[in-house]
């Protein structure tokens, strides 16, 4: 095992870290919602924008001896810090020296480590940016009955167009749980304006929808959690729930500059590293772990508009 003693205590194999980093569950969106930013400290500061200061127009006229108006950008500068998550796995030598030729249980461990450290932050991004606490007043509306994309008579395009006009930064991209997608997918509103078609057969894709409401992107977040208590029957519900989200992300936006939605300052890299345990079994073995430091932030409330059950 390659380790680097000198920049934790505990050894950080360079080879299952890499593993770690590129570890990706394609039905997590976490990670392209709220972007990730490289921080020198764990404990680091942010600016925030006024953004009626960015709407306020300034008198820009210069005389001919004159010098032109000055003008003060300001910023509020906020603090935060990263929290550490990560967990750990105990592999015994025995399934070490008996594995099957090409399966290694190191890197079996710091894969599905790394899965269960992703799925943590998957639903701390859907619990910030499906909250309504993260919007501006005007900023976010409420469907019931008659209105939810659930029910035929509804009019989800009317909705998304209304929050695309809410925000004092138009979105570019959208948020939607999956059983929010599907109906709108299915909506005979949405297939007809994108198939140019009665509505009554069809299915709109993630890209047509996208065009449609000229969106970058649409992302669906389709994973599931257990929220059964250990060792009782599994209970599954969808991580990003009924709900959806019209958004503006800046992908070069930082703690320093740019106006996005929201972001994740994070404190390095996701690290993995393991030591050897002699407690575990009668030969000993290793203790494995996946860590990272991480914290997701809502930076600019009026830059999103959130559509919250928007189905039954």
């Amino acid at each position: 095992m390659t380790t680097n003693s000198n920049q934790a205590p505990f050894p950080i194999d360079v080879e299952r870290t890499a593993i770690a980093i590129a570890y990706r569950n394609p039905a997590y969106i976490a990670d392209a919602v709220l972007p990730r930013v490289t921080v020198g400290k764990k404990t680091f500061t942010y600016n925030v924008f006024p953004v009626a200061e960015s709407f306020t127009l300034p008198d820009t006229r210069v005389g001919r001896r004159s010098r032109p108006n000055v003008i003060n950008l300001s910023a509020t500068e906020a603090s935060a810090s990263c929290e550490d998550y990560g967990l750990d796995d105990l592999i015994p030598q025995d399934d070490i020296d008996n594995a099957p030729q090409g399966h290694k249980p190191l890197d079996r461990s710091t894969m599905q480590l790394a899965d269960y450290v992703a799925l943590d932050r998957e639903v701390r991004a859907a619990s910030l940016v499906f909250a309504a606490a993260s919007y501006a007043t005007g900023c976010k509306t409420t469907l019931s009955g008659t209105s939810q994309f659930s029910h035929a008579d509804s009019d989800p395009i009317s909705v998304i167009l209304t929050g695309l006009d809410a925000c004092l930064i138009r979105p570019n991209i959208g948020v939607f749980g999956q059983a929010v997608w599907t109906k709108i997918a299915t909506h005979p509103k949405i297939v007809a304006a994108v198939n140019r078609n009665s509505g009554d057969k069809g299915i709109a894709t993630r890209e047509d929808v996208a065009k449609l409401f000229e969106l970058e992107e649409v992302f669906v977040g389709q994973s599931r959690l257990n929220t059964a208590r250990k060792g009782q029957t599994a209970t599954l519900s969808r991580v990003w729930g009924k709900h959806g989200a019209l958004l503006y992300r800046d992908k070069m936006a930082d703690t320093r500059g740019g106006i996005t939605f929201g972001f994740t300052a994070e404190y390095g890299t996701r690290i993995s590293g393991g030591k050897p345990d002699g407690d575990i079994g009668i030969r000993g073995g290793i203790q494995n772990r996946v860590a990272e430091s991480v914290k997701e932030l809502i930076v600019a409330s009026q830059a999103g508009y959130f559509i919250e059950d928007a189905v039954a």
